[in-house]
């Protein structure tokens, strides 16, 4: 197969760094997009923002895959984390048919296991973005839970779109990587804080390692969701955790 090319959105530091830089150490062509130091700057919290990296991925020509990883749980939380993925993985889907192997590949994270507000869900789901964020801020006490809501409802769409013609009709493999804690800057407010981390440990354990995981190791679970090797996953949710959700949710699913 001729040499891939991959779109990795985040590229700038933490897991989406890490998954660039495998990539990279394959003999990949890697097109970075992040807010600065990337091929493709874009902010993808504005509808702006996201046309504006379709346009500039658009005009490298063809790529093989996409790996929405970029995120973040401080501003523009739903717009970047649910709305902005989205955006790139649909956004970019045309360009994506033109593969032999295309692949499509979106970053959750444990924080998707708490239950989400009801009513941000359904305006998630819809595609109304102005609803949902006027929701979260209107209530204050939303603004903390909407990273793991964001990732939640981000979940459901690829669930949702990944059986679909555009998607699984196409050949185009669509599935999720859920993140435990790892050591990214994104996380550096839980790792250098003791009793936030003791906090975090207790809630969400990580029984395999303990806390915080290597953004190497989410990384090459994405390299190969995202690489000709996978044939067959589509659709799914893969929780790369050390035991998080194992530990939290047992074996409730499997019981009736």
């Amino acid at each position: 197969m001729t040499e891939r090319t991959y779109v990795v959105t985040g590229s700038a530091s933490g897991i989406g760094a890490a998954t660039a830089s495998i990539l990279r150490d394959r003999g990949a062509t890697v097109i970075g997009c992040d807010l600065d130091d990337a091929d493709v700057v874009a902010d993808l919290s504005t509808p702006a923002g996201r046309r504006s990296l379709v346009d500039q991925v658009a005009a490298w020509g063809r790529i093989d895959a996409v790996l929405a990883v970029a995120g973040g749980s401080r501003t523009g939380i739903l717009e970047t984390n649910y709305f902005g993925a989205i955006a790139t993985l649909d956004g970019l889907r045309p360009l994506l048919t033109r593969s032999a192997a295309p692949r499509a590949v979106a970053v959750s994270s444990t924080s998707s296991l708490a239950p989400g507000d009801e009513r941000i869900l359904r305006a998630c789901a819809d595609g109304d973005e102005t609803a949902a964020t006027a929701l979260v801020e209107a209530e204050p006490s939303l603004r903390d839970s909407a990273y793991g809501i964001a990732k939640r409802a981000l979940n459901g769409w690829v669930r949702r779109a990944a059986p679909t013609p555009g998607w699984a009709g196409a050949g185009i493999p669509l599935n999720a990587v859920a993140p435990g804690v790892v050591d990214t800057p994104a996380a550096a407010w839980i790792l250098t804080d003791d009793e936030v981390r003791t906090a975090v440990e207790t809630a969400a354990p990580q029984p395999l390692g303990g806390v915080p995981g290597r953004p190497e190791w989410v990384g090459h679970l994405l390299a190969w969701l995202a690489g000709p090797e996978n044939r067959f996953v589509t659709g799914q949710v893969i929780f790369a955790d050390g035991g998080t959700e194992a530990a939290l949710l047992g074996d409730r699913r499997w019981r009736s």
